[in-house]
C-alpha cells in the first residue's frame, strides 16, 4: 500500500507568530554582515564565510549568540562586522 507523503515543514515558533517581532530583537542572536569580497583571501576564510551562510556582500545573518559564532567573527574582522 503506497504511504501518504506529510509536509516536513516545522512548525511556527512563537518568535515567527508574533507580528513585528523577529529574533532580531532577541538578545541571544547576533547580525552578522559580510562587507568585503572574499577573492583574495585563503581557502579557509572562504569557508568560514560561507560556513555562516553568507553568500553576498552586505547580507546580514542571524546566528546564536555563542563564543563560537563571535570566535568565528574574530577569525574575519576584515571581513565580518557585528551589526546592531
Amino acid at each position: 500500500m503506497p504511504t501518504k507523503k506529510t509536509n516536513n515543514k516545522p512548525a511556527e515558533t512563537a518568535a515567527e507568530q508574533t507580528s513585528g517581532e523577529g529574533r532580531s530583537s532577541d538578545p541571544s542572536f547576533i547580525r552578522i554582515q559580510l562587507y568585503r569580497s572574499t577573492i583574495g583571501c585563503n581557502f579557509h576564510q572562504k569557508v568560514l564565510v560561507s560556513s555562516l551562510g553568507l553568500t553576498r556582500l552586505n547580507q546580514v545573518v542571524e546566528r546564536p549568540d555563542t563564543a563560537s559564532m563571535r570566535g568565528a567573527v574574530r577569525k574575519a574582522p576584515h571581513l565580518l562586522r557585528l551589526v546592531d
